[in-house]
């Protein structure tokens, strides 16, 4: 093996699916804070990348795709285990966490877990976006 003599990739971007495209932009450009750097197609079928602003990395919400194989039930199933937060998800961090969680709260947002030191030596909360996915959000100073 090897060692790389350049600088190992970035992460660029993560996707989550969207069920509610207006409702998933409100919440990560309003409620998170996020810019729009991309938002492509139309109705259901809307592409939307947001992100901090200042950094590279990007969330890209996506419609849960029409055509790629799976059946009506397949794909029912697969938007009830997102719904439930079960499949997707994405950790994010925060320098304040307790003011993030009062803005979230405060936003109505879906709480799944209020802010609480865990056993792995972090602190974190977590919410649900509209489409349900979990979103953990992490102390990090």
């Amino acid at each position: 093996m090897t060692t790389a003599q350049h600088d190992p990739p970035r992460i660029h971007s993560s996707f989550l699916p969207h069920t509610d495209p207006e409702a998933s932009l409100a919440f990560y450009r309003d409620v998170l804070g996020y810019e729009v750097r991309l938002d492509v197609g139309g109705g259901p079928m809307r592409w939307i990348t947001v992100g901090p602003a200042g950094q590279d990395t990007a969330i890209v919400l996506h419609p849960l795709l029409e055509g790629n194989g799976l059946t009506e039930q397949e794909h029912d199933a697969l938007q009830s285990v997102i719904a439930k937060g079960a499949y997707f998800g994405v950790n994010l961090a925060s320098d304040d966490l307790d003011a993030t969680f009062a803005a979230l709260e405060a936003a109505d947002v879906e709480i799944v877990q209020e802010p609480m030191d865990q056993d792995y030596g972090l602190r974190d909360c977590a919410v649900r976006d509209p489409a349900g996915n979990l979103i953990r959000i992490q102390q990090t100073a």
